[in-house]
């Protein structure tokens, strides 16, 4: 595996920023603190293949707004750089392919990410919080080239095998763009467990490079691949890629609520 040492030094700091930016509040239990280059890719999928992989009571609900409008399902490629627990003691660095769904409640407004499967590197991580990751044998590679006009070209390619013939691959190309800095929170749930969530204070740089909505396009060459269930499930060939995000810089701190465990 190869990444940009500017990248991960980067990282590195912009965590330092995070942790100060964002004190743990009184009534939650700090999880981690982690930072990490991540890759998502948004698409639009059937509503049946969606809605029958949905818990009771919940209901599919696509973005709404922004550059990946009408994407229901997600599929977040994560490269750690460190991660800290909250005694600030190391813990395991974990590649990850993560396939969310976005739903909500039936009979309310507020749309989450699903945590609905994916691979985890190491078996520490298995199932995971979330109960969704299965292990997955990690290849991840990402080179950065920047020519004497000043255009930087990113390589990156992520393959995850499990076992059964179970994979997710992307291989992407794209020219960097000027990214967008800024701090959000989510608070993804398990698809298995849908009560149970976890807090995200991130902070982050962004780079659109691919956006139905919008019309933004730098991708130079793109392709993914999924084989086995439940992947295969969502990913039929019907699929409409609606976004493409390179988070060159991504940090969080990570809480449970006050009555939550893992």
């Amino acid at each position: 595996m190869t990444i940009s040492r500017m990248t991960i030094a980067g990282v590195a700091a912009l965590s330092l920023t995070a942790i100060a930016a964002y004190p743990a509040l009184a009534q939650e239990k700090l999880v981690t603190t982690d930072a990490a280059v991540r890759t998502i890719l948004a698409f639009k999928v059937s509503d049946a293949a969606v809605h029958a992989l949905l818990p009771t009571g919940w209901q599919s609900s696509p973005f709404n707004a922004g550059p990946s409008k009408d994407a229901n399902v997600t599929v977040t490629f994560v490269h750690p750089v460190v991660a800290q627990g909250p005694d600030g003691q190391p813990q395991d660095l974990t590649e990850i392919a993560a396939i969310t769904l976005m739903a909500k409640r039936t009979g309310t407004d507020a749309a989450v990410p699903l945590v609905f499967a994916g691979f985890a590197s190491k078996p520490s991580y298995v199932p995971g919080p979330y109960g969704a990751f299965e292990i997955g044998k990690a290849n991840v590679e990402q080179n950065v080239h920047t020519d004497p006009t000043g255009t930087t070209t990113v390589h990156e390619s992520w393959e995850f095998t499990g076992d059964n013939a179970k994979s997710i691959q992307l291989d992407l190309q794209y020219v960097r763009g000027p990214a967008v800095r800024g701090r959000t929170e989510a608070r993804p749930h398990s698809a298995k467990t849908p009560d149970f969530y976890r807090i995200y204070r991130i902070e982050q740089a962004s780079d659109v490079v691919r956006s139905a909505a919008t019309g933004v396009d730098r991708i130079q060459k793109i392709a993914f691949k999924v084989t086995g269930q439940p992947f295969a499930q969502l990913f039929d060939g019907t699929e409409q890629l609606i976004s493409v995000t390179s988070l060159p810089f991504f940090t969080r701190q990570v809480s449970l609520p006050s009555n939550g465990t893992e």
